[in-house]
């Protein structure tokens, strides 16, 4: 960085701020309490210029043209934490370089992003812009434009020079068997193309929209006209592998797409079976099911910003699957409402075809499938924790960590009518109360399952899962123990070793104390661990498996 060119720049001109900075320049409020006077900070400067689409935060030159080096002791020797800790607060990554004069002065530059598209960065839940010399909040007219900039949708904007001999006939052939499939319309066979794509909005009288193109296009136009529309996967063998063992990109209609994606991605190699104790067989499932690798590739098809660079990558091995797709969450959606938020795809000409012809059940619907099948299947749910305003990434691991929960849903499942079965947000409160995990519990799924005993709540240790939960353990299933002790011992014994008091207490009044010391000595070595002598002789449950 040339400290000349820096003593010339304009800051409003040139979307660079100048602090002297000499000493003790706060990087967060600081010591002030009025909201004003805490915003002239390091973070605060940032959080303004990246809404302005980037630009350079100057500290250790006066702001008076030219600007003169005065030096600055801001970050000295931690420049790679203050750039963590700038990731960590606003979600962007910023650039730092130190320049020294002559004189052995030192500058900090701060390079700094734009915002990423149609969002406003915040300071202490503040969007901020400058205005003369000062940092204010951001006006209604300037917030508002910057929200709009994800409104229009991108998928129905024209794609000049697209020509229907552009299309795949592969890709509208699927389509419209798809549609009839989905809705039992035999007119869609057989109607000319251009009355389909006009039917589907996929044609007006200004020519073929981008939807059409990600739906139909053949590969090589895709690359002309929409070259960042690829899906990449990696295959690694392990997830901490460092480098992909395999690799393989997929640049192609959606129509036809999917289903080689997913054909690839179901190779024994990738997708091995896992086996399952499902008393009385031992049965095999896959480690990750089409239906939520499809939805999960399909939803970051819809929500992805075309406006931004980057495929959509997919990172899998036999311990998770991950995709991230560019663009942050849709405005409204995060971490905390992603189940209940009604949330609509960026690029909805393109979801409203996908829907109708039934690739996905109902746009937004993607999230509920994706965590209710994980729950069903007796997995962890997946989580995006790895999202930021740049990207959403989805990971969802394979292993297979509650058989019992899996083997109760299977057969709830089976023995309920469609109308009868469990929502997700029944299935989130199950999930929920079995990790301990009071966020995911649902007040409008207690009442119903506390009526089916599902779950019920203890007097003092809150909600539990019922007897009807344990009656699908596999040491009940197996005749071992009933359901009501297995309830009790599971609860009774899930954070360690007991002595036998706890036992005496739980039963007392039902049993003698006799009969409660024989009961739990008959189910040492099937259900019970016992350690130690005497009084000091503990109990633990066997693990399963």
């Amino acid at each position: 960085m040339d400290l000349q060119h820096l003593a010339n720049l304009r800051e409003k001109e040139d979307h660079v701020e100048f602090k002297e900075a000499k000493r003790n320049y706060p990087f967060a409020g600081g010591q002030h309490s009025d909201p004003k006077d805490r915003r002239h900070c390091v973070l605060g400067y940032i959080t303004a210029l990246a809404n302005e689409k980037g630009g350079r935060l100057v500290l250790g030159m006066s702001d008076k043209l030219p600007h003169l080096v005065v030096g600055t002791d801001f970050a000295q020797g931690n420049i790679g934490n203050l750039e963590d800790e700038i990731y960590k607060r606003l979600h962007i990554r910023v650039h730092c370089e130190e320049v020294f004069d002559e004189n052995g002065l030192r500058v900090l530059v701060i390079n700094i992003p734009s915002r990423p598209v149609g969002k406003a960065l915040r300071f202490e839940g503040v969007p901020l812009m400058r205005v003369g010399e000062s940092l204010r909040v951001m006006d209604d007219q300037e917030y508002f434009s910057i929200l709009q900039e994800q409104d229009p949708d991108f998928s129905a904007r024209i794609c000049k020079g697209l020509t229907i001999s552009d299309l795949s006939e592969e890709a509208i052939y699927r389509m419209r068997e798809l549609i009839h499939i989905k809705r039992g319309n035999d007119n869609i066979l057989n109607l000319p193309i251009e009355q389909v794509l006009i039917d589907l909005e996929l044609l007006t009288s200004e020519g073929l929209n981008y939807a059409a193109l990600i739906l139909l296009g053949k590969p090589e136009i895709i690359r002309k006209y929409l070259p960042q529309n690829n899906v990449v996967i990696e295959y690694r063998v392990s997830e901490n592998q460092i480098r992909y063992s395999a690799k393989q990109e997929f640049c192609e209609p959606i129509f036809s797409g999917i289903d080689k994606i997913w054909q690839y991605i179901n190779q024994d190699a990738i997708n091995p079976r896992l086996h399952v104790d499902s008393y009385p067989q031992i049965i095999s499932v896959a480690s990750y099911s089409e239906e939520t690798i499809r939805e999960a590739i399909l939803n970051a098809i819809q929500h992805r910003s075309f406006q931004m660079g980057g495929d959509i990558l997919i990172k899998i091995s036999p311990e998770s699957f991950e995709i991230t797709n560019s663009g942050g969450f849709p405005f409204g959606v995060n971490l905390g409402n992603i189940l209940t938020v009604n949330s609509s795809p960026r690029s909805r000409r393109l979801a409203e075809v996908i829907e109708k012809a039934g690739l996905i059940e109902r746009s937004g619907q993607g999230v509920d499938i994706m965590f209710s099948n994980c729950i069903l299947e007796g997995r962890n749910i997946p989580t995006y924790e790895a999202s930021d305003d740049f990207q959403v990434n989805l990971r969802i691991e394979s292993k297979l960590v509650n058989l019992h929960l899996r083997n109760f849903f299977q057969e709830i499942i089976q023995s309920r009518l469609p109308k009868e079965q469990l929502n997700i947000f029944d299935l989130m409160t199950i999930y929920s109360i079995l990790k301990k995990d009071g966020s995911g519990i649902f007040e409008r799924s207690l009442n119903r399952l506390m009526q089916e005993n599902i779950i019920y709540k203890h007097p003092t240790l809150g909600y539990q899962m019922g007897n009807i939960f344990f009656e699908h353990h596999p040491k009940v299933k197996k005749g071992l123990v009933d359901a009501d002790t297995m309830r009790r011992l599971y609860y009774l014994l899930e954070n360690g070793p007991k002595s036998m008091g706890i036992f005496l207490e739980e039963w007392k009044g039902e049993l003698t104390i006799k009969q409660i010391r024989n009961k739990i000595e008959k189910l040492v070595g099937t259900i019970l661990l016992q350690a130690g002598r005497g009084r000091g002789t503990t109990y633990t449950l066997v693990k399963e498996g």
